[in-house]
C-alpha cells in the first residue's frame, strides 16, 4: 500500500533582505495512513516550514511532495484549497477560535466553506463536539471557555470535516500539564479509534512520547528518526 504521505528532498528557502534562508536542506520522509508522529527540533529547525508544506498552506522550493499520491505542486491554488479543507484538519497553539462565534459555530467553519446547509452542518458540529466531550458547551462563548474546553472545540473544528490528517502546531504549548495530557489522550483515541493521521509539532518530549514515532529536525534537515518503543497510553482517550 502507498504511504499517505511521501516527501522526498524537499527543499525551502526564504530571502531576508540580502539574506537568504535554508528553512529546509533536503527532507525525505513517508507517513503511512494511521499514523501519529511527533515532530521535534530547536527553534529555527524548520518545524514550523515543514508543517506549513505538510499542510499545503506552502510549497516547496524544490523536491516531491506525494499526498495520497497526487503530487501537491502541480495542483491549482482552487485544488490546493479544496485539499486542505476536506483532508486536512489543523489544530493550532493559540486555539485560532473566533471570540463572537459560539462553539458550535466556530466548529461549523469549515462546511461552510463546502456550502453545506446550515441543518447539516449544525448536525455535524454537534457531533464533533459531543466527540470531544462538550455536548454541554455547544452555545457557550469562548471567553467562556477554558483554554482545555478552548482546544477540544478547536479539535472538533479540526474534525468535524472528518479529514485524514491532522496536523497540530504545539497543540499543548498554552495548557498546563493535566489539560495537556487530556489533549493528547484525545489525540490518541482519534488516532486509534478513527484511524486518522496525526502529526504534531512539540517542544515538549512528553508529550511527544504519546505518538508513536518521533522526527527530530535540526538545521532543515532529519537529525533523527526513531519509532517510540512505548508511547504513554492514559486509557482515558475515549471519545464521548
Amino acid at each position: 500500500m502507498p504511504a499517505l504521505i511521501e516527501l522526498e528532498n524537499i527543499t525551502k528557502t526564504y530571502q531576508t533582505g540580502k539574506l537568504t534562508v535554508e528553512a529546509l536542506r533536503g527532507v525525505s520522509f513517508s507517513v503511512s495512513a494511521g499514523a501519529f508522529i511527533s515532530i521535534m527540533g530547536p527553534s529555527g529547525s524548520g518545524k514550523s516550514t515543514l508543517m506549513n508544506v505538510l499542510g499545503c498552506l506552502d510549497l516547496p522550493a524544490s523536491g516531491s511532495y506525494l499526498l495520497d499520491g497526487q503530487e501537491v505542486a502541480a495542483m491549482s491554488n482552487g485544488q490546493l484549497a479544496d485539499l486542505r479543507n476536506r483532508a486536512i484538519g489543523f489544530v493550532f497553539q493559540t486555539f485560532n477560535l473566533l471570540p463572537r462565534l459560539t462553539a458550535r459555530q466556530n466548529v461549523e467553519l469549515p462546511l461552510i466553506y463546502r456550502g453545506m446547509d446550515d441543518q447539516e452542518r449544525a448536525r455535524r458540529a454537534d457531533a464533533a463536539l459531543q466527540a470531544v466531550g462538550l455536548s454541554d458547551r455547544i452555545r457557550h462563548l469562548p471567553t467562556e471557555l477554558s483554554g482545555g474546553q478552548q482546544q477540544r472545540v478547536a479539535i472538533a473544528r479540526a474534525i468535524v470535516g472528518q479529514p485524514r490528517i491532522i496536523l497540530a502546531d504545539e497543540p499543548t504549548g498554552n495548557l498546563d500539564t493535566k489539560n495537556g495530557q487530556e489533549i493528547m489522550a484525545l489525540f490518541q483515541a482519534l488516532n486509534e479509534e478513527q484511524g486518522i493521521t496525526i502529526i504534531q509539532v512539540t517542544h515538549d518530549e512528553q508529550m511527544a512520547r504519546y505518538a508513536n514515532r518521533i522526527i527530530r529536525l535540526r538545521d532543515g534537515l532529519i537529525a533523527s528518526d526513531a519509532v517510540v518503543p512505548q508511547p504513554i497510553v492514559t486509557g482515558e482517550g475515549t471519545l464521548k
